[in-house]
């Protein structure tokens, strides 16, 4: 479960944000997570639901999690495709020389607070 992981290190980062803003408390982080990030967005919130608790600035903070879905790019044709339904392989001309644009974002995208 990497997931707790992920969330603890987003808790120091956001720690880290509300002492320079002079924060004392978030109510909402939105997340932008990409779609073959490996990371379960359902798993992910429950960590961070019980994590949050445990830190004073986040008690009452909103995960809102953003999918980012998964763009690769061929660098024979150069269009571009949905990675997950296609894979590797350019679905326009078969090449395998192809390149994943998005989707493995984990990225705190904003933050609201006082």
């Amino acid at each position: 479960m990497h997931e707790l992981g992920i969330v603890f290190h987003m808790i120091d980062t956001l720690q880290e944000i509300a002492a320079q803003n002079e924060l004392t408390a978030i109510s909402k982080v939105n997340l932008r997570l990409g779609e073959v990030s490996g990371v379960l967005p359902d798993y992910l919130v429950d960590c961070w639901d019980w994590a949050k608790k445990r830190t004073d600035v986040l008690q009452e903070a909103v995960l809102e999690v953003e999918q980012v879905d998964a763009v690769t790019v061929c660098n024979d044709c150069g269009k571009t495709y949905p990675t997950v339904p296609q894979g590797k392989t350019c679905p326009h001309c078969q090449s395998p020389n192809t390149v994943l644009l998005h989707g493995l974002e984990i990225e705190i995208d904003t933050i609201e607070g006082c």
